[in-house]
């Protein structure tokens, strides 16, 4: 032992220790992630049922329609915007 050497068999035991840790934390890492994606899918439903939109990316995104009433009232407000800018210009 004197001559930093182990006894027979010690690595091997150490690694074998470190093996059954290392599988022990691989288990409970998927069961962390098991949860997670069960908090996960509990949180869709919930926000899929109330009708609300879900943003980055969500698979199930709510089309806006917008009524042809809102564009025109958005486009004629867009043309007074361009006739205003144009009138600045020929006034300079």
């Amino acid at each position: 032992m004197t001559d930093g050497s182990y006894p027979r068999g010690y690595l091997m035991t150490n690694i074998a220790k470190a093996i059954v840790r290392l599988r022990e934390e691989r288990r409970d890492a998927q069961n962390q992630v098991q949860k997670l994606g069960e908090a996960i899918s509990v949180l869709e439903k919930l926000t899929r049922g109330s009708g609300a939109t879900v943003h980055a990316g969500a698979p199930h995104r709510v089309k806006r329609v917008l009524s042809a009433a809102g564009r025109r009232r958005i486009s004629l407000a867009q043309k007074a915007r361009w006739a205003k800018i144009r009138q600045i210009k020929k006034a300079a």
